[in-house]
Order: C-alpha cells, then sequence, then structure tokens
C-alpha cells in the first residue's frame, strides 16, 4: 500500500470512528431533542458551512439541473429516508439488531451492486477480509451481551434496519459516478441541502417541545459534534477517500463504526467490554488490514480536487 493510499485508508478509519463515537455523544442529546429534530439540525445546520467552504475552495457552488435532479434524489434517499429508517429501526428493535442488519449487510450490498454503477472489481482478498471483518463486527455488537433478537415484536426494526444497509449502499455508490465530474464537497453539500429540505417537514411538531432556554454545554457540543464532525468534516473526507479506494473496499471500513461505538459506550457511561467483543475487534481489524493491503486494480477515470 503507498503512501497516498494509506492516508486515505486512514481517512476512511477516521470518519467511522467519528460516526461510531457518535452514538454516545448523541445519547446524551436525546432527552432534550426529539430524533428527528436532532438529525435535522445535524445535516441543517451544516449546509451553510458546506456552501461557504465550496465557494472559497473552487470559487461557485452550481451544478447543472441535471445533476441537480440527481442529487435531489440521492438527498431523497440517502439523507432524508436512510437517517429516519435508522432512526425508528432503532425504536423499534434492540440495538444489537439495528446495528448487526443496517452495518454488517452494508458493504457486501456495495461489493454485489458496484457494477450497476461502474466497474470494480471484486478480488478473492476482498472477500476473505470482508468475511473476516463481517465475523469480527458480528462479535463486537452480539457479544455485548444483549445478543440478537428475532422475535416477532422486533420484525419491523429488523426490516428498516436491513432496508438501510440496502439504500446505504446504493446511495454510495450513486454518488461516485458525480464525483468524477464534480468534488466531493460539491456533491456533499448539494445532496445534504436537498436532504434537509425533505427532512424539515418531519419535524414541524417538535421544535415547541424543546426548553431552548434550558439547553446545556452537553447539548451544545453534542449539536457541534454532530454538524462539524460527523456531517461536514465527514462526509467530505469519506466521499473523496471512498472516490479514490472505491466503494466496495471503502464500505468495509463502516465496521469500525459499532466497535468506536462500544468504546463511546465504555468511555461516557462505564458500558461493560466482554472478551467476545475484544476478540471481535481484532478479528475486524485483521480483515480490515487485509484489505487495506491489496493495490487498488481500477483507477479513476478523472482526478477531482476535493
Amino acid at each position: 500500500m503507498g503512501k497516498s493510499s494509506f492516508w486515505y485508508v486512514a481517512g476512511l478509519v477516521f470518519v467511522a470512528a467519528v460516526w461510531g463515537t457518535n452514538f454516545g455523544i448523541s445519547r446524551l442529546a436525546m432527552d432534550t431533542f426529539d430524533p428527528a429534530l436532532f438529525t435535522f439540525l445535524r445535516f441543517g445546520l451544516a449546509v451553510p458551512f458546506f456552501f461557504i467552504i465550496l465557494k472559497i475552495r473552487e470559487g461557485s457552488i452550481g451544478v447543472s439541473f441535471k445533476t441537480a435532479l440527481l442529487l435531489m434524489v440521492i438527498g431523497l434517499f440517502g439523507v432524508t429516508m436512510l437517517e429516519i429508517a435508522a432512526m425508528y429501526s432503532i425504536k423499534y428493535t434492540t440495538l444489537a439488531n439495528a446495528s448487526l442488519l443496517s452495518v454488517a449487510p452494508w458493504p457486501i450490498f456495495a461489493a454485489l451492486l458496484a457494477p450497476l454503477f461502474y466497474r470494480e472489481p471484486v478480488s478473492s482478498r476482498l472477500l476473505a477480509g470482508g468475511a473476516a471483518a463481517i465475523v469480527g463486527v458480528s462479535l463486537v455488537i452480539v457479544g455485548g451481551g444483549e445478543g440478537l433478537d428475532l422475535s416477532s415484536q422486533n420484525m419491523l426494526g429488523n426490516a428498516l434496519a436491513f432496508a438501510t444497509s440496502v439504500i446505504g449502499a446504493l446511495f454510495n455508490l450513486a454518488c461516485m459516478p458525480l464525483m468524477k465530474q464534480y468534488s466531493a464537497l460539491r456533491v456533499s453539500a448539494w445532496f445534504i441541502l436537498f436532504g434537509s429540505l425533505f427532512m424539515f417537514p418531519l419535524t414541524l411538531g417538535s421544535w415547541g417541545k424543546v426548553d431552548w432556554a434550558g439547553l446545556t454545554a452537553a447539548n451544545g457540543f453534542a449539536i457541534l459534534y454532530n454538524v462539524l464532525f460527523c456531517t461536514v468534516i465527514a462526509f467530505v473526507v469519506w466521499n473523496s477517500c471512498m472516490f479514490k479506494i472505491g466503494a466496495a473496499r471503502s464500505n468495509f471500513f463502516r465496521y469500525v463504526v459499532p466497535a468506536a461505538a462500544v468504546a463511546a459506550g465504555y468511555v461516557l457511561f462505564g458500558e461493560q467490554i466482554t472478551v467476545w467483543q475484544i476478540a471481535g475487534a481484532l478479528c475486524m481489524a485483521g480483515g480490515l488490514v487485509w484489505i487495506s493491503l491489496e493495490p487498488k486494480k481500477r483507477l479513476p477515470d478523472k482526478s477531482v480536487p476535493m
């Protein structure tokens, strides 16, 4: 793995760790904000940052009308529907179910569906490393003691969690061709704008329920972390690295998310880490290292600045 590839992999791991840590940080704000409102604040407040940075870095912010229509659809599915499905999957099933059914299949669907969007080979190294990472992430999630519960009362949440993996994979893949024409920053700015607009009507009944005058420093930190780190920085870094590494390989690094979530639970809430979770983290890390050591066989047709 070359020096440039190392930094792309490091970027993917960094973003996945940021997203995983956010499980614990966002939990601190859930007593104050309705989940839909908090999600809207995360993306809606990030929109001005995206466009200000875009104007400073690239001198313009526009996209073609055809591209805007595509980004509108991507925002609807990849931000509004994906985030809402994820939110309600947690409400209607166990955290272990939601994590496993949404995180584990996502990279598999990304690899299987990649030929529909562009040509990206799936190698034996990717399959072997991916299998090890799947086993590892399953141990991290299920080994926490809550276990996998497939009882009938959890089926709606299970279905929503599984749907997020399909929608998420399609969302990532749909962005790839656009990043041959526009930068990751520009693509991210526009689909997050559209996703926020579609999400806003879902929050109309929640604004009056918040004691805005009584917001704490912890609430402010949770919002700031979600806006700047989990959205502005994370989406640009992830999309830029994914464009260079490839969607199939990149999405396996999402398995760092539940491991980081477990670590955040330990640090913030004193949750215990089991031997099975440690073993799973090591297995997952081994699989991801194995994937990252493979040189990318297909290069993008055109390099686009971030």
